[in-house]
C-alpha cells in the first residue's frame, strides 16, 4: 500500500524532436529529481495562462540549449505518479508535440532537475530507463518505473486556489467531442445560465477526472450530457484559452486557464437526446445539419467549438 499522499494535478507539454538521422532528443533526470537517471522527452509544466505550444519551446530550450519549432500534435496522455519523498501524488495531463530544431547548441545542466541532453536512436532508447509516457510517445513498451497510487484519490476537475495577486486562479484540463452521426450532423450542447459563455453552443465534454485518460473521459461526458454512445476516432487538436476574470456560479472572479483536447467522435446509432447534467453547465443539446452549422453566427459558438469545427472541416 502506498501512503496517503496529497493529490496534485498539473498540465505539461513535451517534444518528440528528431534529427535527419531519425535520432530522438532525450533528457536525463538528475539526482535533484524524483527519478534520477531516468530519461524522458524534453518539456515540462504549463504555466498558468501559457499555451502548451509555447511551453514545449520554452522548456526544450531550457533543458537542452536548442531552439525548436512545433511541427504538429502527436498525442495527449495522462498518468498518475506517487512521490512519497515529496508527500504527493500527481496526475499529469501531457500534451505531446512533434518538433524540429531551429538552432542552438546542445548542452548539459549540472545542478538542475535534468542534467544531460542527448540524441539517441530508437534502438538505443529501448535500452534506456524511460519514463512511461516517453516510451508510449515513442511507440515503445513502457517500463513500470513510476510508483502509482493504489486508487485514484478524490480531487475535483475544477480546483481554484488563491493566486499571487490575490485573485483565485484555476487551471483545468478537459476533453471535448466533435461528434457526428451517419448523416454528418454535428452534436452541440448549450451552456446554461450562470456559467461563462451562457447561451452559446458548445462541444459535448468537460473536465477529466483524476487518473482518467482524456479519451475515456470524453466518451463518459458525451453519454452523461447527451445520452449518446460514441466511438473515438482521432485527436484533432489542443486549444488553450485564458479568461483573466471569469465569472461563474462561484460568484467571484476567477483567473481561468483551460487546456482542451478535442477529438473526432462517431455516433453510429443516435439515441434520443437526454441531457443528464441537470442543474449543471449544460441546459440543452441538439444535432445540427451541416448547413445549419454554417448558418450560425460566429458569436453563437464558444471559442473552442469554433476552432474544433474548423479543424474538423465542418464549417
Amino acid at each position: 500500500m502506498t501512503p496517503a499522499l496529497e493529490p496534485l494535478r498539473r498540465i505539461a507539454a513535451y517534444a518528440v524532436c528528431t534529427d535527419p538521422e531519425d535520432r530522438v532528443l532525450l533528457v536525463r533526470a538528475s539526482p535533484r529529481s524524483g527519478t534520477p537517471g531516468v530519461w524522458s522527452l524534453p518539456g515540462g509544466a504549463v504555466d498558468h495562462g501559457e499555451d502548451p505550444q509555447h511551453t514545449v519551446v520554452r522548456e526544450t530550450a531550457a533543458e537542452t540549449g536548442l531552439s525548436v519549432t512545433v511541427t504538429g500534435l502527436g498525442d495527449v496522455l495522462a498518468d498518475m505518479r506517487s512521490l512519497p519523498h515529496r508527500g504527493v501524488t500527481i496526475h499529469t495531463d501531457r500534451v505531446i508535440y512533434r518538433a524540429s530544431v531551429r538552432g542552438g547548441t546542445l548542452g548539459d545542466r549540472i545542478g538542475h532537475p535534468t542534467d544531460l541532453a542527448r540524441w539517441h536512436t530508437r534502438e538505443e532508447a529501448k535500452g534506456l530507463p524511460l519514463r512511461p509516457f516517453t516510451a508510449s510517445a515513442l511507440g515503445l513498451t513502457p517500463d513500470r518505473l513510476d510508483l502509482r497510487p493504489d486508487e485514484a484519490p478524490e480531487f475535483p476537475s475544477f480546483h481554484a486556489v488563491p493566486g499571487p495577486d490575490g485573485l483565485h486562479r484555476a487551471q483545468r484540463f478537459a476533453a471535448y467531442a466533435v461528434a457526428t452521426d451517419p448523416a454528418r450532423r454535428v452534436l452541440l450542447t448549450r451552456i446554461a445560465a450562470g456559467y461563462p459563455g451562457a447561451g452559446r453552443w458548445h462541444l459535448p465534454g468537460g473536465g477529466t477526472d483524476y487518473g482518467e485518460q482524456p479519451g475515456a473521459a470524453l466518451i463518459r461526458e458525451l453519454h452523461e450530457e447527451t445520452g449518446q454512445a460514441g466511438r473515438l476516432m482521432e485527436l484533432l487538436g489542443v486549444a488553450s484559452h485564458r479568461d483573466a476574470a471569469s465569472l461563474g456560479p462561484e460568484g467571484y472572479p476567477i483567473d481561468w486557464h483551460g487546456v482542451r483536447a478535442f477529438y473526432r467522435v462517431a455516433v453510429d446509432a443516435p439515441a434520443p437526446i437526454a441531457v443528464g447534467d441537470v442543474g449543471g453547465s449544460t441546459c440543452d443539446a441538439r444535432w445540427f445539419a451541416p448547413e445549419e452549422l454554417t448558418a450560425l453566427a460566429a458569436d453563437a459558438l464558444t471559442e473552442v467549438t469554433a476552432e474544433a469545427v474548423r479543424a474538423a472541416r465542418l464549417r
